[in-house]
């Protein structure tokens, strides 16, 4: 259960992160990036509620939405950090897409055993 609120809490954040980050870059003409973010911020919210009812979900569904939600955090990070001298935003946004995929993996490792 505490590495399933730890996953929960990261994709929360990153969530938050990659909406606020996604905001930002409509002002400074970073389409790609915004798109790539509020594209995150989707899947993070989803999986997260998913979790959230633990009574009724599938494991092969559950472990595909958060195969889902770690490729989708990856190419997050991945764009934001190609910004991330420049904005400071894309920094905290990438770090948080970071530490959902790794709770993402955590979790995923949990449900395998």
């Amino acid at each position: 259960m505490t590495v399933m609120q730890g996953c929960m809490e990261a994709c929360s954040a990153a969530a938050m992160a990659a909406t606020m980050c996604a905001d930002a870059d409509s002002g400074e003409n970073m389409g790609r990036c915004a798109s790539m973010c509020m594209n995150t911020a989707d899947v993070a919210t989803a999986t997260m509620r998913m979790m959230m009812r633990t009574g009724g979900y599938d494991m092969k569904v559950m472990s595909s939405m958060m195969t889902a939600c770690m490729a989708m955090g990856e190419a997050c990070a991945a764009e934001c950090e190609s910004h991330a001298e420049m904005s400071e935003h894309c920094r905290i946004c990438a770090s948080a897409c970071r530490a959902m995929v790794e709770a993402c993996s955590k979790m995923m490792s949990g449900m395998k055993g």
